[in-house]
């Protein structure tokens, strides 16, 4: 029994190993969608995201030799559309850990990117870089709207000058040490990432039918109006909420259109991982 209790305690000191923040030096910024144009200011949504070796690394280092991926080449589906971020291969990733298996879908433009993005997700299973599903949305202004235009400002600073929070992921060492000294508290390094930041939402804003958690708002700024009115910000759920049946576009939308205007961009106290 000692020995068996033992064994239980090893395994939820792994588990929460596998779940630790990851260091701030591996998140990265991409662009994720089109440029928006408005009253002259041309801005776009980055999002928060690590390399596939990153969760390797994490796994060499937590539990060598102990760890497996198996990927599938799933078929394509005819119609699928870039306009609703989904991409010309799929790949299911099937992660076991200490014989406790996981497994989720990747989309990408070829193979490579297919492959990568299901072991990331398959990854999220377990708690690895899960914290980045916490972080708000971030619009950084652009010096254009064209193919090759570059943000003006770091999107890691940008977003840590908006929401006041140090360049580091949530829960690492960097941020609590700031914390402690804001609070004129010693604060150890906490074991755990901090708490959902989507759970709170507006009262208008509908939630995920399959997770119940908050959702993107993709109506101003779906090309395609057969495409999502809403999907869940958590990239390890599938929920969307479609179109009302017999509307193409939003209400938003249509006025949008009528007057010739652009669609809004919301202002950063708008703007709520």
């Amino acid at each position: 029994m000692i020995a068996r209790h033992e064994t239980q305690l090893d395994k939820i000191d792994i588990w929460s190993a596998l779940a630790a923040p990851l260091p701030a030096g591996v998140i990265s910024w991409r662009q994720d969608g089109r440029t928006i144009t408005r009253d002259g200011r041309h801005v776009a949504r980055f999002v928060a995201y690590i390399e596939a070796n990153t969760v390797r690394e994490r796994l060499d280092s937590v539990v060598p030799g102990e760890w497996d991926l198996t990927l599938e080449l799933l078929p394509a589906v005819a119609g699928l559309d870039d306009d609703a971020n989904q991409g010309a291969c799929s790949f299911k990733a099937r992660l076991q850990i200490l014989g406790v298996i996981r497994e989720d879908v990747g989309t990408g433009k070829d193979y490579k990117q297919a492959a990568t993005d299901a072991f990331k997700r398959a990854a999220v299973r377990f708690g690895i870089a899960h914290e980045l599903y916490s972080y708000e949305q971030n619009w950084v202004q652009m010096d254009g709207d064209g193919k090759f235009a570059r943000p003006l400002e770091d999107p890691a600073v940008a977003y840590a000058r908006r929401y006041g929070r140090p360049r580091a992921v949530p829960g690492s060492a960097v941020q609590s040490t700031a914390r402690a000294s804001q609070t004129a508290e010693v604060a150890a390094v906490p074991e755990f990432p901090e708490p959902r930041l989507d759970t709170v939402r507006t009262t208008d804003e509908p939630s995920c039918p399959k997770c119940g958690g908050r959702v993107w708002d993709n109506r101003l700024t779906k090309r395609n109006p057969k495409a999502p009115d809403f999907k869940c910000r958590d990239r390890s759920c599938d929920g969307v909420i479609w179109p009302p049946k017999g509307e193409k576009t939003s209400e938003k939308t249509d006025a949008a259109k009528s007057d010739g205007a652009e669609p809004a961009v919301p202002e950063p106290e708008e703007i709520p991982f």
